[in-house]
């Protein structure tokens, strides 16, 4: 069974979620640990001769230590580069919180000593018409890594997100800060000094932006610039 099992959300979608989720497993790995990772359901697949794959779900799955089928890390794939749930209801299928549950429950019985999973946009993008992913974390009663984009508006939006989670009774292990882009924000350090205060959960990171780099190269170069010893410990 994994040790320990952190939800990964972020402030928006776009903000980095799986760099961050590839950078921390790159991170554990170096530290000697095994890890697994999921992204349950993922929009924006292409189509490939072994089906659907999307770019996020295979970033995952190179980035683990336990060798996994692709269909076990992204079981439910979306073609539509659109929301999950409009994604699902084109293509004929019902997304439910507990169908994801399920799957996740399914990763936790395998061995490892950190498993990730990745969620969808931000903390309360819909599945369906009654329920938001949260439904998902709170039923696992998981706790929480959250991603901030290091641009304007980002205090708002973690501290609105950082809210909502512990609303939904969970604890925020964690937050870091990614540059989903090249330029600097302005007053860069007054904001991250601001989230270090207020944001109530240990800065696991800041993640600067790579100029040419290879995309399979990002995650291991990206984990030297984090502290995931809040995460593994015990």
């Amino acid at each position: 069974m994994a040790k320990h099992t952190y939800f990964v959300t972020g402030t928006d979608t776009g903000v980095g979620k799986t760099i961050v989720s590839a950078a921390i497993l790159e991170a554990a790995k170096a530290a000697g640990k095994r890890t697994l990772a999921m992204k349950p359901i993922a929009s924006g697949c292409d189509q490939t001769p072994e089906g659907l794959r999307n770019e996020d779900a295979l970033m995952l799955q190179a980035a683990i230590t336990e060798k996994l089928p692709y269909d076990t890390i992204n079981p439910i794939a979306l073609e539509p580069a659109i929301a999950p749930h409009v994604a699902a209801q084109q293509a004929g299928k019902q997304v439910t919180a507990q169908r994801i549950v399920g799957f996740c429950r399914g990763m936790q019985i395998r061995p490892a000593d950190l498993l990730l999973i990745e969620g969808a946009g931000g903390w309360q993008v819909p599945l369906n018409d009654r329920e938001t992913y949260a439904a998902v974390p709170g039923e696992l009663k998981l706790p929480v890594i959250l991603v901030v984009p290091l641009q304007l508006g980002c205090i708002n939006h973690a501290m609105l997100s950082a809210e909502a989670i512990r609303a939904d009774g969970l604890v925020v292990a964690g937050w870091v800060g990614n540059h989903p882009e090249e330029q600097v924000m302005s007053c860069e350090q007054d904001t991250l000094n601001y989230l270090s205060t207020h944001l109530g959960a240990p800065c696991l990171g800041v993640l600067p932006w790579l100029e040419n780099t290879d995309t399979a190269e990002m995650p291991a170069i990206l984990s030297r610039y984090l502290n995931i010893t809040p995460l593994i410990e015990n």
